[in-house]
C-alpha cells in the first residue's frame, strides 16, 4: 500500500485558493448557480470599470438593469450615479432578475422627464431679441464737396458738425438741416471730430497730421496737438477727464492733456493704421482698433496694453461702445466681421452674422440698436443684444453720384437715440428716424 502523501499548510491554501477562485469566476464547483454568479460577477465589474465615470449607460446595459419594482429589491442605478453599491454581487443579482426588456424608442420619447429638462434649458439659454421699430430716411443734406468722413453730436442735442474730404468742417442744425457754420483750416480730409461735453470745444483731426480745438464761442483754432508722425484718423475725448485721446497711420495712439496740449503717453503696440479709438469712463478707458486685425485694451493710468484681442481676421475699422452697457462691438471686413465684448476684460459674446461687406462704421444706442454701415452702401439695423438683424436696407447714391459713390464712412446716433445721423461717399449727409407710429 502507498503511504498517504504530507500536504504542507501552504499547499493546502493555495489549493483552497484556487478552488474558490475556480468557484467564482469558472463555476466549476458550483454548476449552474456557479454560472449565473460568476456571469453577474462580470457584468458588475464591467459597468463599475467602464461605466462609473459617464451619466448614461447605453441602452443594452440600462436595459438589464431595469426590471419590475417591488418591496423587497433595491433602488435601482439610474442615470448620472456614478458610486457602486457596496454588496455588488447581491445588487446585481436582484437587478437582473428576469424582465421585459424596455423598447429602445422609450428612451428617445420627448415625453419623457429628461426631454423636458433639456427642452426647458435650451429654451433658457435661448434670449428672444427685443421689438425694436423700423427705421426710415427722413432727411437728405447737401453741401459738402468731398466725401463726408466724420460725425459729431452736441452735448445739446441742438446741432452736428460734419468733417469731408473738402476739407472743411460744417455744423448744422439737427432740426432743420440748415447749414449754421463752416470753419476753414484743414488742409486734408477731416477724418476725425468730437465735441467736448464740459467746455465749448471741438476737437477735429485730419490726413495732415494736425489735431486742433475750435473754440466756438470765438469760432477759431485756439490749441494744436502736434506729434503724430503722420495721418491722424480718429479721435476720442474721455467723459470725465480733460484727456483727448487721438490715432492715425503711425501705429500709435496719443494720449493729450486738453488744455497745455502736453502728450501724457504714446499707446505703442499696433503694427497698422489705427482706424478708430474710443474712450469711456471706466476700465479700459481707452480702445483701440487697427487694421492688423486686432483690438487693444489699454491702462490709462500705466500707458500699458491690458489685453490684446486677435478674433478679427481682417482690418478692424470701427468700435461702438454701448452709453449704458458695460460692452462694446467692433466691425471689419469679411464673414463673421462684427463682434461683441464685455469689458472690462475683453471676453467675446457672440457674433453679429449677417452683413457681409467692410464695415466702415457701427453706432449704438441706449435701446439696444446698432447700426453698421458698409464700403458698398448696404445698412444693417441689429438687436445688440442677441446680435439679431431686423432691418436691412441700402443707401441710395444721390443724383449725379455714381453707383459706386454709396459707401457709408460715418454714423452717430443723437442723444436720445431716436435719430440716426450717417455720411457717405456721395457727398450727402442722411438723418434716418425711428418710426414709432
Amino acid at each position: 500500500m502507498e503511504e498517504p502523501t504530507l500536504t504542507t499548510p501552504f499547499e493546502t491554501l493555495l489549493r483552497r485558493s484556487q478552488k474558490r477562485t475556480a468557484s467564482v469566476f469558472m463555476g466549476t464547483s458550483l454548476g449552474s448557480e456557479g454560472d449565473e454568479k460568476s456571469a453577474k460577477l462580470r457584468l458588475s465589474v464591467r459597468i463599475r470599470d467602464e461605466f462609473q465615470d459617464s451619466k448614461a449607460l447605453p441602452a443594452a446595459l440600462l436595459a438589464q438593469q431595469q426590471g419590475p419594482v417591488g418591496p423587497a429589491r433595491p433602488k435601482a442605478i439610474t442615470a448620472g450615479t456614478t458610486t457602486p453599491s457596496n454588496n455588488l454581487i447581491q445588487d446585481v443579482v436582484l437587478r437582473n432578475a428576469p424582465t421585459q426588456e424596455a423598447p429602445p424608442s422609450t428612451l428617445r420619447n420627448p415625453n419623457s422627464t429628461l426631454s423636458q429638462a433639456l427642452i426647458r434649458r435650451k429654451e433658457q439659454r435661448e434670449v428672444k431679441p427685443d421689438y425694436h421699430p423700423p427705421w426710415k430716411l427722413v432727411r437728405v443734406i447737401s453741401g459738402h464737396l468731398g466725401w463726408v468722413r466724420s460725425v459729431a453730436v452736441e452735448p445739446g442735442n441742438k446741432w452736428f458738425a460734419t468733417g469731408a474730404g473738402d476739407r472743411v468742417v460744417k455744423i448744422w442744425d439737427l432740426a432743420s438741416g440748415e447749414l449754421k457754420l463752416s470753419l476753414t483750416g484743414h488742409i486734408s480730409t477731416v477724418r476725425g471730430l468730437a465735441v467736448s461735453p464740459r467746455h465749448p470745444y471741438l476737437f477735429s483731426c485730419g490726413e495732415d497730421k494736425m489735431v486742433k480745438c475750435w473754440d466756438l464761442e470765438s469760432n477759431k483754432v485756439i490749441r494744436h496737438y502736434h506729434g503724430h508722425l503722420s495721418g491722424v484718423y480718429a479721435l476720442s475725448l474721455h467723459p470725465t477727464l480733460d484727456i483727448l485721446v487721438t490715432s492715425g497711420r503711425d501705429a500709435s495712439a496719443r494720449v493729450w492733456d486738453m488744455r497745455t496740449k502736453a502728450m501724457i503717453h504714446v499707446l505703442g503696440g499696433h503694427t497698422g493704421t489705427i482706424a478708430d479709438v474710443k474712450c469711456q469712463e471706466s476700465d479700459p478707458q481707452v480702445i483701440t482698433a487697427s487694421m492688423d486685425s486686432t483690438i487693444r485694451l489699454w491702462d490709462l493710468a500705466a500707458g500699458k496694453s491690458l489685453a490684446h484681442l486677435t478674433h478679427h481676421k481682417k482690418s478692424v475699422r470701427s468700435l461702438a461702445v454701448h452709453p449704458t452697457e458695460f460692452s462694446f462691438a467692433s466691425g471689419s471686413a469679411g464673414g463673421n466681421n462684427i463682434k461683441k465684448w464685455k469689458c472690462p476684460e475683453g471676453i467675446f459674446v457672440h457674433n453679429f452674422s449677417g452683413h457681409d461687406a467692410i464695415i466702415n462704421t457701427l453706432s449704438v444706442n441706449a435701446d439696444g440698436v446698432l447700426f453698421s454701415g458698409g464700403d458698398n452702401g448696404t445698412l444693417t439695423f441689429w438687436d445688440y443684444k442677441t446680435g439679431v438683424p431686423f432691418q436691412h436696407a441700402e443707401d441710395v447714391p444721390q443724383p449725379g453720384s455714381l453707383q459706386a459713390e454709396s459707401g457709408v464712412f460715418c454714423s452717430i446716433f443723437d442723444h436720445t437715440g431716436t435719430r440716426l445721423i450717417t455720411g457717405g461717399a456721395d457727398k450727402t449727409i442722411k438723418i434716418y428716424a425711428e418710426q414709432t407710429k
